[in-house]
């Protein structure tokens, strides 16, 4: 006797499998699995106003990663405030390294002089991002307070850096964009518009002409001493 088939059954594993083959897809399109990263993280000592999760960390201004987080802790042999921010480095994009670059081998870039510290990324927003660069003749800091990822060491905050972007007149930049676009306004729905139309289709027209003349010229050299009549355009 043959039993009857459970459409919702039937319905259900339709379903399911759909659901598998288009997160296989996602997964295996977006390279996902073969992606090799390692995070790490840095300590900085100082306000880090302007980064956020997701910025860029580059390498000599090349991109090969992001900022994953940003947060707090306080050092209680210190006493101070520290900002932890992990760090996702995408090897690939770094050609021609060895096979086991980076973590756990990361140290003997460390003793290079391997060092992270804030860059601003935009000077408009005022928004900050990660570089990293060899810098052995800075001391080695390290905290060692979070387990969870490896440490890379950051360099002191420059207070520099916050000081560049104060600098910067964004209220005169934005008052002198906003003169710029109404002078464009009033040019466009000025009645000179017109007159400046006008110009142009004069011109065009004398060029034509004048490409006209070339050509009958060309053709009948004789014209010139001859005074035959010269066609004009229409």
């Amino acid at each position: 006797m043959i039993k009857k088939v459970n459409k919702t059954a039937i319905g259900a594993f339709v379903v399911g499998g759909a659901v598998l083959l288009v997160i296989a897809i996602i997964v295996f399109g977006s390279g996902m699995l073969f992606k090799q990263s390692d995070k790490y993280i840095l300590f900085f000592d100082g306000s880090v106003k302007g980064l956020s999760e997701g910025a860029p960390v580059v390498f000599r201004g090349v991109k090969i990663g992001n900022v994953t987080s940003v947060s707090l802790i306080y050092d209680e042999k210190t006493k101070e405030v520290l900002i932890p921010v992990v760090i996702d480095v995408e090897l690939a994009r770094v050609k021609g390294v060895p096979d086991r670059f980076g973590y756990p081998d990361y140290g003997m870039l460390v003793k290079q002089g391997l060092r992270a510290k804030l860059e601003i990324q935009n000077f408009i927003t005022g928004q900050l991002m990660i570089g990293l660069d060899f810098y052995p003749d800075d001391p080695l800091k390290m905290y060692n307070l979070i387990k969870e990822y490896p440490e890379l060491p950051a360099l002191p905050i420059s207070l520099d850096i916050f000081k560049v972007m104060d600098e910067i007149p964004i209220k005169e930049i934005a008052d002198n964009l906003g003169k710029a676009v109404a002078g464009i306004s009033r040019l466009v729905n000025s009645e000179g518009i017109s007159e400046l139309d006008k110009t142009l289709k004069e011109v065009t027209q004398a060029a034509r002409n004048l490409g006209l003349l070339a050509e009958y010229l060309e053709e009948h050299p004789e014209s010139i001493l001859k005074g035959k009549t010269i066609p004009k355009g229409d």
